[in-house]
């Protein structure tokens, strides 16, 4: 079975089984008893309409871009913190207290203060995706930097490393997996963030619009397409980001 297992092919097609299971169910009882649910077959016209007018694929740039923008925003800003604060105890009793109460706030709390102070567009979205994802980087980096053994420190100072020396080489590949466990969640959380602003701020573009204008126009069919295809490029986002964990941590044997 493991031998099978290790087929990539396999896998894949083991991988589509549930979701056709799922498919042919919902098509039987959608054309056997009356219910709120569009048939898979309807679903799979209006993802033809939505490609045809070109819907879907503006929907996706605008989503795309907005939540990776914020991504490039926060992350870094939150692996700089991070890392400063795991390193300079003083730094880290001003900053942490404060940071880890903002962070207990749920993004979605964030909007209605972010729309008063900076007015409903697209700089108060991009606002609150890099908070989204400022805060698991953040996290993940200062306590990677933090559990980095004291023996490594050591050595450093035994050759004369400088500030940025010890950094280079000794606490950036220390903490790099949990550097990359933050970066993991930064993006789910941007992922999330970045649909969530778009349905309540009104965004002019993106998955999240076109999901509420499906709603307004009582388009259940269209709207299942949006999830849809919200899910698969979440998933397919996540998997690309494991792989490139997976070779960036190649030189651990039990890397994920």
């Amino acid at each position: 079975m493991n031998r099978l297992l290790a087929n990539p092919f396999i896998r894949i097609a083991l991988g589509f089984i549930a979701p056709l299971l799922l498919f042919g169910w919902w098509q039987w009882q959608t054309s056997t008893h009356v219910t709120t649910f569009a048939p898979p077959s309807a679903i799979g016209k209006a993802f033809a309409e939505m490609i045809g007018d070109g819907t879907l694929a503006s929907g996706i740039q605008a989503t795309l871009r907005r939540a990776f923008t914020g991504l490039a925003v926060g992350a870094p800003l939150g692996i700089a913190i991070g890392m400063a604060t795991a390193v300079w105890r003083p730094l880290d009793r001003v900053l942490s207290p404060l940071l880890n109460a903002l962070r207990q706030v749920p993004m979605i709390g964030w909007l209605p203060l972010m729309g008063l102070w900076f007015g409903v567009g697209e700089g108060t979205e991009l606002i609150v995706v890099s908070m989204a994802a400022f805060f698991p980087s953040m996290l993940n980096s200062h306590a990677g930097v933090a559990q980095v053994e004291r023996r490594y420190l050591d050595v450093g100072r035994i050759y004369g490393f400088t500030t940025p020396q010890r950094f280079r080489l000794i606490l950036l590949p220390a903490a790099m997996p949990m550097i990359l466990t933050g970066l993991t969640q930064a993006l789910a959380f941007s992922w999330i963030a970045t649909i969530g602003t778009e349905i309540l701020m009104g965004a002019d573009a993106g998955l999240g619009v076109t999901m509420q204008l499906a709603q307004t126009q009582q388009r259940l069919d269209m709207m299942l397409v949006v999830l849809a295809a919200t899910a698969a490029l979440g998933f397919a986002i996540n998997q690309a980001f494991l792989r490139l964990r997976r070779f960036l941590l190649r030189w651990q044997p039990s890397a994920l």
